[in-house]
């Protein structure tokens, strides 16, 4: 595949906050990392910072290790079979989670979480002199409650042996017990700041990447001038609760941030899938109206067309297709090559495709008829299913 970026460009990197939904940022940075993208600078806030130090020491495989290994009790003084039982509240019992809950507030009613963990994790994981060495630019954001300020702070410009403090000080979520550094009082920088643009803008970046992960904090409305291009790289699902620390989720997370940042740098199609588009737009067309006699006729009867007549063809190009594409819930732009693509995803996630996978149209068509191959198709499925199958 071929990138759809200039990788002849510098880019600036651009890291939200959001808590543990932070291994989406390290899934992303590897797919950037083997494209061969060049990072100049990174600003983040938070778990942005965070991953930010991880970006300037270069070590991608010591930053999927930490996110791979994570547990609640690797971040905060908790134990991990209680906060696992809060996030799968689904399943518990009533009194169960009452119970669970008395715990939690309890431990919020003791003045927060107690973080030391977080601060092991950080000296186990962060070096200061492999960072300051870096020939990026380091930029984290925090909040000085002492100083009532927002604080846009230069990694590198901090006094010696103080770097992994001042990481800690854009993290301090308001559920953790929160303590002095160095003097001052600090909080989240998402309080003021959760996704630092403004960071780099200021210092003279033309190319951004952003990766998003939506974490709760204030987003600041930015003007982007006329010469700066700004890409961005975001989940289609959610990445779970900012503080949902469990190995799971995170390798899931860092998945899909992996392909998500492929699905930019490639420029693939597909809202769920990843799809890379190779045809034109007749391809499409040929795509929905070769199918046989036998499957025109059900589609015409599922729309209620009158299917025998020399007119079919055109009822199902004129009336059919406009009310799959409005049931599928494209609008009034649709074009032959969205509308298959988008009954295709559809037809995949009906039969359960992997997702992780770039796949071309035909690929992914030929992976769900293999899927129905010698099953009995229940005829209530859509009518587009049997289109994209071709057999009823």
């Amino acid at each position: 595949m071929i990138p759809v970026i200039d990788l002849s460009k510098e880019y600036g990197l651009v890291l939200e906050g959001g808590g543990a939904k932070g291994a989406y940022q390290i899934g992303a940075w590897k797919a950037l990392k083997e494209a061969g993208v060049k990072i100049k600078g990174v600003a983040g806030t938070s778990v942005g910072a965070l991953n930010g130090a991880l970006i300037c020491m270069g070590d991608l495989e010591q930053a999927e290790k930490l996110w791979k290994t994570i547990a609640y009790s690797k971040v905060m003084d908790v134990d991990d079979q209680l906060m696992a039982r809060l996030f799968d509240k689904e399943k518990l019992k009533p009194d169960v989670l009452r119970s669970t809950l008395k715990d939690i507030f309890r431990m919020l009613g003791d003045g927060g979480a107690d973080i030391a963990p977080l601060k092991n994790l950080i000296e186990e994981n962060i070096d200061e002199e492999r960072i300051r060495n870096s020939p990026m630019e380091f930029y984290s954001c925090t909040y000085s409650v002492t100083d009532r300020r927002e604080l846009e702070v230069d990694m590198k410009a901090v006094p010696e042996g103080q770097m992994q403090d001042m990481l800690l000080a854009s993290s301090y979520l308001p559920v953790f017990k929160n303590e002095k550094l160095h003097g001052k009082t600090y909080m989240d920088g998402g309080i003021t700041n959760v996704l630092p643009v403004n960071t780099l803008l200021d210092r003279g970046y033309e190319n951004l990447i952003l990766i998003r992960i939506f974490g709760v904090g204030h987003e600041k409305r930015i003007m982007i001038p006329d010469e700066v291009t700004v890409l961005e790289i975001a989940p289609r699902s959610s990445l779970g609760s900012m503080l949902q620390f469990d190995s799971a989720k995170s390798r899931r997370n860092m998945r899909m941030g992996y392909y998500d940042a492929l699905r930019m740098l490639y420029g693939l199609e597909g809202k769920i899938y990843y799809i890379e588009q190779k045809e034109e737009e007749c391809y499409y067309l040929n795509q929905l109206i070769g199918i046989s006699s036998e499957v025109t006729r059900h589609v015409l009867e599922v729309y209620k067309r009158e299917p025998e007549t020399e007119l079919s063809l055109r009822q199902y190009l004129e009336k059919v297709l406009p009310q799959i594409a409005a049931e599928l819930k494209l609008g009034n732009s649709w074009s032959y090559r969205t509308l298959y693509l988008t009954m295709l995803e559809a037809t995949a996630r009906i039969f359960r495709i992997g997702k992780y996978h770039i796949y071309t149209a035909e690929e992914l068509r030929e992976a769900v008829r293999k899927k129905a191959q010698g099953n009995e198709l229940p005829r209530e499925l859509p009518a587009f299913v049997h289109v994209i199958l071709n057999q009823l």
